[in-house]
C-alpha cells in the first residue's frame, strides 16, 4: 500500500513540475513541443478565424458559454491532472503492469514499429488512436449512464472552437483507460503521441469552430464543421436517437459504419438535446452531474 501512495505522490508532484516547466518555458526546446502554449496558440488562431470569417455571421464573437468553455480547456487538459488524475493514472498503470507480471507478461508491445519510417509510425498511431476514440465516443452515446456524462459536451447551445473541450472529467478517465491497452500494444514513443495529439487538437478545434472551409473530397476522410455540427443537433430522426457523425478527427469511420448524416446545410440548426433547458449551466453543477439515478426519458 505504501508504494501505491508513493507512486501517486511522485506522479502528482512530477506533473506539477512538468506543468510549471511548460508555463515558464524551462522544459527545453522553447515553444517547440510546449503543450501549454500550443493549446493557447491554436485556440487564438481559431478564435481569429471565427472573428475574421465567421460561418454564423450573427453569432456573437464571445458566444454563449464561451468563458465556461475556455475554463474547461484548461481544467480538462491541466488542472484535472494537477489535482490527482496524473497520480491515479500512474497508479493504475503500475497495478496493471503488476497484474501482467503475475501472469508472466512483461511487455504488452506486440507490434514493433521502431524500424518503420517515422511518417508511417505517426500515421499508424494517429489512425489507430482515432479509431479507438471513435468507438469510445459511440459508447458514450449508446450507454445511458455514460450519456449522462457526455451531456456536458452536448449542452453547448452556440458552437465555437472552445466547445471542443467542454466535457465531463469522466471522459478523461474513460478515453484514457480504454485506449491504454490497444495503444500500448504498439511501440510508440512519447514524442509520437505528442505529435499525434497536437494534430487531433487542431482538428477538434476546427470541427467545433464558427469557421467553415470547403475541403472537397477530403470531407470523406477528415472530420469538419459541416459534418460535426449535425453531431450536436438538438433534433434527429427517431432511428438516429443514439446520435450521428461520431468522428473525432477522421470522418471515414462514420462513412464506413453507416453513421454519417448530413441532410442539409446545418449552419443554423438548433444545438443541444431534448429537455436540455433543465440541464445544469455552471461548471460546478456540470462536473458533478451524472452520478445520480438516471431519470427515464
Amino acid at each position: 500500500m505504501d508504494h501505491i501512495f508513493t507512486t501517486f505522490i511522485n506522479a502528482t508532484v512530477g506533473y506539477w513540475g512538468w506543468f510549471w516547466s511548460q508555463v515558464s518555458l524551462q522544459s527545453g526546446g522553447g515553444l517547440w513541443g510546449n503543450y501549454f502554449y500550443f493549446l493557447v496558440v491554436v485556440s487564438l488562431v481559431f478564435f481569429g478565424l471565427e472573428v475574421v470569417r465567421p460561418w454564423r455571421i450573427d453569432q456573437p464573437k464571445f458566444r454563449l458559454g464561451f468563458w465556461l468553455d475556455a475554463f474547461y480547456m484548461f481544467f480538462n487538459f491541466f488542472l484535472f491532472s494537477m489535482i490527482g488524475f496524473a497520480g491515479l493514472a500512474e497508479v493504475g498503470v503500475d497495478l496493471f503492469n503488476e497484474m501482467l507480471a503475475f501472469f508472466g507478461v512483461n511487455n504488452l508491445v506486440s507490434l514493433k514499429v521502431g524500424s518503420w519510417p517515422k511518417w508511417a509510425q505517426l500515421i499508424l498511431l494517429f489512425v489507430a488512436k482515432d479509431f479507438v476514440e471513435w468507438w469510445v465516443h459511440r459508447l458514450l452515446h449508446y450507454s445511458d449512464r455514460l450519456w449522462e456524462f457526455h451531456k456536458v459536451h452536448h449542452s453547448v447551445k452556440q458552437m465555437g472552437f472552445a466547445a471542443h473541450l467542454r466535457y465531463h472529467w469522466m471522459e478523461n478517465v474513460l478515453y484514457k483507460s480504454i485506449e491504454y491497452i490497444p495503444l500500448a500494444m504498439i511501440g510508440f514513443s512519447l514524442d509520437d503521441f505528442f505529435l499525434a495529439h497536437m494534430v487531433a487538437i487542431a482538428i477538434g478545434h476546427w470541427n467545433h469552430a464558427n469557421f467553415k472551409l470547403e475541403i472537397g473530397p477530403l470531407k470523406y476522410i477528415i472530420n469538419n464543421p459541416s459534418m460535426h455540427i449535425w453531431h450536436h443537433a438538438h433534433d434527429l430522426p427517431a432511428e438516429k436517437r443514439y446520435g450521428v457523425n461520431f468522428g473525432i478527427s477522421l470522418s471515414i469511420w462514420d462513412y464506413l459504419f453507416g453513421t454519417d448524416y448530413i441532410p442539409k446545410d446545418g449552419r443554423d440548426i438548433t444545438l443541444g438535446f431534448p429537455n436540455d433547458d433543465n440541464f445544469p449551466k455552471t461548471f460546478g453543477s456540470q462536473v458533478t452531474h451524472g452520478f445520480g439515478k438516471i431519470k427515464s426519458s
